[in-house]
């Protein structure tokens, strides 16, 4: 296939086979993913008030994002050079199981009060934000380009269950944990822990057979059939145009999104209160996904990627307005935060995976992801510090009037986004 292909499905001799192995591959990345929306909520639930509680100071409260952000860069780097060669399946089930990892340290670490042990398993944990992330291409790899929002949607939307209970079980977990002995914010990393190492293990089982190797497969013998060359093309140029959809906004939702706990605190909302609005938010990233996914189909990958622009200006501009003790307000912060997020995951997916090929796609999905977990580590690293120095306000405005960076960078890729 040419370089700058459009990614045309890979279809082998047996129609049939394809969508039988595409159902059994979304059916997986289902399973997977309801377990891998559980152990990333920890992390988002209670890491910046771990850490406040940890080191005594609101000002570095954003470094656990950033940090786990930081390994999930690192993750993302090696799961994709090695899904790249051995397969989703290899790739995920390892990724998932190094997080598990990562979360149990933290928990060690809480109960040690080892500030070192607490950020390297953070660094660990993050493993399994970024396999939980590149989770969502398995499902691409043998769908027809009309339904590549959708099968994006369905790993996304499946995340919901795991993603809204996490942080709504804060409390039973922090009983949970202090009758163990175990810090009572170092609950829900028990969690994760007990989620991410279920989900490795259900991708290891499930995933059979490797939609990416058999897509592979698939295009070499077509290859071979036409009489071409067996190269490996270059991604097409809308991969561009999908990186920067993805990067601007994880950074403007990562940002306002790690320091609302520490700013609902402050205003002496219950810990109840913070786990509702982080349950709202993770919904709203996930959940509208199938909608999402049919809007991306129906209407271009484009519209959506602006539409996530607009509604990330208007979760910061309401995060901004909300007085400190106005719950609803923040709710609707929030969840406008989420649902800016999803628009641009879901249209920025779809970009890169229509620029790739099966020889190419693993990689390009993991290179790009590294630039979505560093905005994301930037971001989170420096939500603390701008608060700190403005306030809550003004890090919301901040984030919002970035993600309108969106725009011209679309206007400036629509010639060569597919």
């Amino acid at each position: 296939m040419s370089p700058g292909s459009t990614g045309a499905p890979v279809t082998g001799p047996d129609e049939a086979e394809r969508r039988r192995v595409q159902q059994r591959t979304l059916r997986a990345v289902v399973v997977s993913q309801v377990l891998g929306g559980a152990g990333l909520a920890a992390g988002i639930s209670v890491g910046a008030l771990l850490a406040q509680q940890m080191l005594g100071t609101d000002a570095l409260s954003g470094l656990p994002t950033a940090v786990y952000t930081l390994g999930s860069a690192l993750a993302a780097y090696l799961v994709g050079r090695y899904t790249q060669r051995l397969g989703r399946r290899l790739g995920l089930a390892a990724g998932f199981v190094a997080g598990g990892l990562g979360a149990g340290g933290v928990v060690v670490a809480a109960v040690a009060g080892s500030v070192p042990l607490f950020f390297a398993s953070l660094l660990v944990y993050g493993s399994g934000t970024a396999t939980n992330m590149q989770a969502r291409y398995a499902g691409t790899d043998l769908a027809l380009p009309e339904r590549r929002g959708s099968a994006i949607s369905v790993a996304l939307v499946s995340t919901t269950l795991g993603a809204v209970a996490g942080p709504n079980l804060i409390d039973p977990l922090g009983s949970l944990a202090t009758r163990l002995g175990i810090p009572a914010l170092a609950g829900p990393f028990l969690l994760a822990a007990v989620a991410y190492t279920l989900a490795g293990t259900m991708l290891f089982v499930l995933l059979r057979p490797d939609p990416l190797l058999l897509a592979q497969r698939w295009e070499l013998k077509a290859e071979a059939r036409e009489g071409q060359p067996a190269v490996i093309p270059k991604p097409g140029p809308g991969a561009v145009a999908g990186a920067a959809v993805m990067v601007l906004t994880q950074i403007a939702m990562v940002a306002i999104m790690t320091m609302t706990p520490v700013h609902m605190r402050a205003h002496h909302l219950p810990l109840g209160a913070v786990g509702l609005v982080i349950g709202l938010h993770i919904g709203a990233m996930y959940l509208p996904s199938p909608v999402t996914g049919w809007l991306v189909d129906r209407f271009g990958r484009i519209p959506l990627a602006i539409a996530s622009g607009v509604t990330l200006l208007a979760s910061g501009v309401v995060a901004a307005a909300a007085p400190g003790g106005s719950l609803g307000l923040i709710v609707l912060a929030l969840m406008l935060l989420g649902l800016g997020w999803n628009f641009g995951l879901i249209s920025g997916t779809a970009l890169v995976v229509d620029a790739t090929v099966p020889e190419n796609r693993a990689r390009t999905q993991g290179s790009i992801d590294v630039l979505i977990a560093l905005a994301g580590a930037g971001g989170g690293a420096a939500s603390g510090v701008v608060m700190s120095a403005t306030s809550f306000a003004g890090l919301s405005l901040a984030s919002s009037f970035l993600a309108l960076l969106l725009v011209p960078a679309l206007l400036r890729t629509r010639g060569a986004a597919v």
